[in-house]
Formats: C-alpha cells, structure tokens, sequence
C-alpha cells in the first residue's frame, strides 16, 4: 500500500474499526473512507454495491459486525448468524466484483471448538463442537474466513482473515445488557462504587450519557436504584456471573489495530497457505498468549476502580468456555508482538471510560 491508497474501512466508528482506522491516520495513510451505519446499511446489497461502484476502494478491513457478550448472544442467536453473514457476503463480494487489491476480514477466537486444545492454534478449527453459547456468531465468523480463504484459492485474491482474542479499549461499548465482560464488569464496578459512596451526581452523570433500559440521568432515584439492581448493582454488593473460574485472555484494541495494519503492509496469502495438498487454516491468530481467570480480573478492576463492597458470583449463570487462550506464534513468526499488559490495560480503560460522560 502507499500513503494515498483508497482504504475503506467498514465498521470505522466501532471499538475495532476506529482503532485499525486511527492506527492507519498514524501510520500517514490520508485516503481513508468510512460510513456510519446511518450513511451505508451493510446489510442492504444493493447500497453496498452503490457504495463500491462510487468510491471503488483499493484496500478493505472489514471491521463492521454485530457483537456482544454472553447474554445478547444467548438472547439473539438469530440475529448474531444472519446479520453478520449478510455483511460478508455483500461486503466480500464487491470486493471482488470490483477487483480490491487486497481484504483485510476481522474475525473472533470464538470461531474455535469449546474443548480446543490449549493455547489454541490455528489448525484446532473444525475439529470439535462449537461453545453452546456463542455458536450462532462463531459459525458466521468461520464463513468470513472461509470465503476468504476459496476466493484466494478459486480467483488469486489477497484476502487475510485475523482472529484477535477478546479486545478492550477506547470507544468499547459499555451496554450492561450486550457488551463484553471487561467493559461490562468496569462500568458495573464504578457503578456499584457510586452507589456505595452514595455519588448520584455521577451516577446520574454515568445515566446521561449510556442509558440502561430507558432510565437516564433525569430518573428518579428510586428508579435508578431499581433498574440497576437487575443487572446486580447494588450499594452493598456487586453481582457478575458465574463462578469466576474461566481463563481468558484481553487484548488492547490499540495493539490488535496496529497488528492489523502490519498484515496490511506485510503478509500475503502467499505467506499462510503452505504447501501440502489441502490449503486450510490459513487465518491468524492475534492475541498476548496470556491469561487470567474472570475472578482474577474482578480483582484487578476492583483496584483500579477502588470499590470496597462484596463481589458475590451467580453460579445459576453461564460461564461460558472455561478456557480460550490463543497460540499467537504464527504471527509471531511474521514479526509481530503485543505491547499492552492487562495490569497497564484495565487503568487505561478506566480513565478512558471516567473521560467520555
């Protein structure tokens, strides 16, 4: 790529987007295109060919997908599988019907079996069953990397397929409802931590700005009180779910942007196919290969947020895969390393959350 190539990346307003974007402006690139939701629906196929037939972008990192944590992805197993194969088949397929130079496809180590050995290489997909959980998102993901990986083979395109491992950072979503662990488990620890200190200027402050059920800032506080004793936030104790045992790992998203971008600039699909007969697993694993248990983290935001009260777990709730550890030695070998540690991470996260009410 040169400093002036169009790239276009979808979904650039997201927690991945907006940092593989932000990541690609420091690098110097200055031709950079993105659509809000509002301005491109990905799913509308015909808007996405209008998009591609009047911008006709050279690079694509397709970042734009429908996300959440557990409980959303129990709650809406539909929407997970059909909403984010409709963005990659009309995203992947103007892409080639307008001769991309190359496609950059973000996918999730949730793509790999619940019983993958541990840490997790890329040829452990499609050896076992999928986690219950999350198996609807997990098998959109796998047909990402797999359109992929047939068109390169069928057509000689250049299409790269990145799995990262669980993300944080700037601009994650804080929803107490459809966000991951780490935002969740922060934003309801602070929340908690106000309570406590019976704060509700920043209670309200918090309510303003990301409402939970429709109860903002300017709610009673008895309504206040209500709506976030649901989601187990209480002046007296915190309740997150399950046992606490699970391992995983975190990555800054500012970190997996910068790895993105290094595949842009220096891998090929030429460099991940191999020579054996059958071409497969030719993804890549973007990840810290380290972990921790949930329990651990809770401890660790605990610190960073100063909360005093009691953390009780809900052992009626889901854990979830009790291990997902990425071997990232393939990208390694690439030459290409993580620099944020999760002690250094999760204060990040907090202030960068405490900025943005």
């Amino acid at each position: 790529m040169d400093k002036q190539s169009k790239i276009y990346v979808a979904g650039h307003r997201g927690l991945v987007g907006s940092a593989i974007w932000n990541s690609l402006k420091a690098k110097g690139y200055t031709n950079l295109v993105g659509r809000t939701h509002a301005e491109l629906d990905l799913m509308d196929g015909v808007a996405v060919r209008q998009f591609f037939d009047d911008e006709r972008p050279e690079y694509v990192v397709l970042a734009a997908a429908h996300v959440g944590g557990i409980m959303a992805n129990l709650m809406y197993r539909a929407d997970f599988i059909y909403q984010n194969l409709q963005i990659q088949q009309n995203v992947i397929g103007e892409s080639y019907r307008h001769g991309v130079n190359k496609l950059l496809f973000l996918g999730s180590t949730c793509i790999y079996p619940r019983e993958a050995p541990q840490p997790i290489p890329e040829n452990a997909l499609l050896t076992s069953p999928l986690e219950y959980t999350n198996e609807p998102y997990a098998i959109a993901k796998i047909a990402g990397l797999k359109m992929c990986e047939s068109f390169n083979l069928q057509y000689g395109t250049d299409y790269i397929a990145v799995m990262p491992t669980n993300l944080y950072g700037p601009r994650d979503n804080f929803h107490l409802e459809r966000s991951h662990v780490l935002p969740a488990m922060v934003r309801k620890m602070h929340l908690s931590h106000l309570l406590r200190e019976g704060d509700f200027a920043g209670i309200r402050a918090d309510l303003a700005r990301r409402p939970v059920e429709g109860v903002d800032g300017a709610a009673s506080e008895r309504a206040i009180i209500e709506v976030l004793a649901k989601y187990g936030i209480t002046p007296s104790q915190l309740t997150l779910w399950g046992t606490g045992a699970p391992l995983r790992e975190f990555l800054w998203s500012e970190d997996m942007a910068d790895a993105c971008v290094y595949c842009l600039e220096n891998i090929s699909f030429s460099d991940l196919r191999g020579t054996g007969p059958e071409v497969r697993n030719c993804h890549i694993n973007i990840g810290t290969g380290k972990e921790l248990t949930i329990r651990e983290l809770a401890e660790l935001v605990r610190q960073t947020v100063g909360y005093s009260g009691e953390i009780r777990w809900d052992r009626s709730k889901p854990d979830g895969t009790m291990r997902k550890l990425t071997d990232p030695s393939k990208l390694h070998s690439l030459g290409w390393r993580h620099r944020m540690e999760i002690e250094d991470g999760v204060p990040a996260l907090y202030r960068w959350y405490r900025g943005n009410q």
